[in-house]
Formats: structure tokens, C-alpha cells, sequence
């Protein structure tokens, strides 16, 4: 089972995670968003992924609760022995297994998909369903 993996952190050099998206293979969708130092947010987080925050009810997740939300949710949806948690970048698989406190389930492993990932497709993808770059769940998606 495939599940496609992305974040949104305040910023590149001191990443603190502001909100998660997962999209598996299957159809089922994961979204949460948690409280995160508003300060530390790159112009870049400021200007276009703050303003995608707060559209998604229910998506608001306590930073505690985020390990046992993301490992409920990932159990509910496993289909076969092994998942591979798809992600274009690094920090998004370092800001996943700090949400876990670092106790990814055994049968969850890392794929690195950057190479994969088509720009003009995806770019495409964005524009025909009329969703914004920079939300995590539409990148996931």
C-alpha cells in the first residue's frame, strides 16, 4: 500500500510541523493541523500557507494527540502487511516520525518519490480540480 505524504512547517532551516496531509493509494485522506509558533514562520509560510489554514473542520489536532490520531488513522486504512509512506522530501518523513515521538509502526517505511514527481502533472493536477499549491493535502493528493 502506497500512502502519499506531505507537510507544512514554519520554516526550511528549523522546520516545526504546522500541518499534515496523507493520501493513500486506496482513496482515504488524513488532514490535521497543529498549533505551531506563528513567529517562526518563513514570508514564504506567511504569504502562502497560512492563508490555506482553517478550512478543513475537525482538522485542528492537539500536538499530543497527533501520534495516536496518525497511527489510528494509519491502521484503520492498512490493506497489506507493509506501507510505504511516500514523500518527496526529507522533512516531511522527519516531521511524520516526531508526530509518532518516533515510534513508526514496524511495517511503515520511508519512500523517497521526489524523482517521480512530474512538475507539469502535478502543476496540472492543481489547476484542473481548482486546488491551491502549498495545502498539504491537494500535494498529497
Amino acid at each position: 500500500m502506497l500512502i502519499f505524504l506531505d507537510t507544512e512547517f514554519t520554516d526550511l532551516l528549523d522546520p516545526v510541523l504546522i500541518s499534515m496531509g496523507m493520501a493513500a493509494d486506496s482513496g482515504e485522506e488524513f488532514y490535521a493541523e497543529v498549533p505551531f509558533p506563528a513567529a517562526a514562520c518563513s514570508p514564504f509560510v506567511r504569504e502562502a500557507v497560512l492563508p490555506l489554514l482553517c478550512q478543513y473542520p475537525n482538522a485542528y489536532c492537539p500536538l499530543p494527540d497527533l501520534g495516536t490520531r496518525i497511527t489510528t488513522w494509519l491502521q484503520i486504512v492498512k490493506r497489506r502487511d507493509e506501507v510505504f509512506i511516500c514523500v518527496d522530501h526529507q522533512t516531511d518523513w522527519d516531521l511524520f516520525a516526531d508526530a509518532l515521538n518516533y515510534r513508526v509502526p514496524p511495517w511503515c517505511h520511508r519512500r523517497l518519490v521526489e524523482e517521480n514527481i512530474m512538475e507539469l502533472l502535478r502543476y496540472d493536477f492543481h489547476q484542473k480540480n481548482g486546488l491551491p499549491e502549498h495545502h498539504e493535502l491537494n500535494d498529497a493528493q
